[in-house]
């Protein structure tokens, strides 16, 4: 019951917090934590439930922004419509690059997946279609509502926070079924796992291609609110860095792990670049390298973690001192 009434008084101040705090900078942050939460919440089904650390997530990610603006560009049509497109080719690409990669064990996979991110953005580079090195843009001014262009931040920390909904959801539905439990697995100790009849290969390359579909959702959504993406911002390495960092901070392979992960790094890093101006994005890189070797070094299992488990502590210190009491 506590953890119920918790959980819903959370939600109704994630729900209000753009009106509690209605100055546009904390609007626009507010929903860019909501975005990288669903891009860390994708990774996290097959970083954190299957054990599979992938660093090239941002191939997916590029997927859904490219196809949003090329769809625009191109034909005409709303950013957003192309979404189901951005998807299938994520899930196309994630199952042409996963039965090979996903054979493949620990840093040999990461490495592998970091080869296919940079091969996929000297592609692009190099596409005329696709803008090239310029990349595209979108609409310059709202045509009709479905071109989600708005000009306060608002509208979309309301429209990412009901796909974050989604993407929990459908993560809460995988952690409680049996892929849930193959995953969880298979992430403990594949060669048990395998003998007791899990597929192992099948199971982790489903969850791969879930996480590809659901991180090109967060990459269409990222090309709509900005308007724009080329090779750098669509397909850089740094995007990946993130969006792994986020889940393993916050708690990889926890539900809300991710998310926490994201309230604490997205500000850090937006913070940090509006008071340093353009030096921001050099301290960026030395944030996430300290970062890394902290959660490496103190704590991997995340910031959720240790708290649940002090939680956990304090409650089972409390339940003995009550039974010592009534003895």
């Amino acid at each position: 019951m506590k953890r119920s009434v918790w959980l819903l008084l959370i939600l109704a101040l994630v729900v209000a917090y753009p009106l509690l705090f209605a100055t546009p900078f904390l609007q626009r942050l507010g929903a860019l934590v909501l975005l990288y939460a669903i891009a860390a919440s994708a990774w996290n089904i097959v970083g954190g439930y299957a054990g599979q650390v992938s660093v090239g997530h941002v191939v997916f990610f590029g997927c859904g922004a490219y196809a949003s603006m090329a769809f625009y560009t191109h034909f005409g049509w709303p950013p957003i419509a192309a979404v189901p497109v951005g998807m299938m080719a994520s899930i196309g690409i994630a199952a042409l690059i996963g039965v090979p990669t996903l054979r493949l064990s620990g840093h040999y996979f990461s490495m592998a997946t970091i080869a296919v991110a940079e091969l996929a953005r000297l592609i692009v580079t190099n596409i005329e279609a696709l803008g090239a090195a310029v990349g595209l843009s979108g609409p310059v001014m709202p045509r009709t509502v479905f071109d989600l262009s708005f000009t306060s931040a608002l509208p979309y920390y309301y429209l990412f926070l009901a796909v974050l909904l989604v993407v929990l959801g459908l993560t809460y539905w995988m952690e409680n079924s049996r892929i849930g439990f193959y995953l969880r697995a298979i992430k403990d100790n594949e060669r048990a796992a395998r003998s007791l009849g899990v597929q192992a290969g099948r199971y982790k390359l489903y969850a791969y291609m879930i996480s590809a579909g659901l991180t090109s959702v967060a990459g269409a959504l990222y090309a709509t609110m900005y308007g724009f993406i080329d090779p750098d911002s669509g397909l850089g390495i740094l995007t990946s860095v993130k969006i792994l960092i986020m889940a393993a901070l916050g708690g990889a392979g926890l539900l809300f792990g991710p998310l926490v992960g994201a309230a604490i790094l997205v500000p850090l890093e937006e913070i940090s670049n509006n008071v340093l101006g353009g030096k921001g994005a050099g301290l960026t890189f030395v944030v996430y390298g300290a970062i890394i070797m902290i959660i490496a070094r103190f704590y991997p299992s995340g910031l959720l973690r240790l708290v649940l488990d002090r939680l956990a502590a304090a409650n089972s210190a409390s339940s003995d001192k009550k039974v010592r009491d009534a003895a």
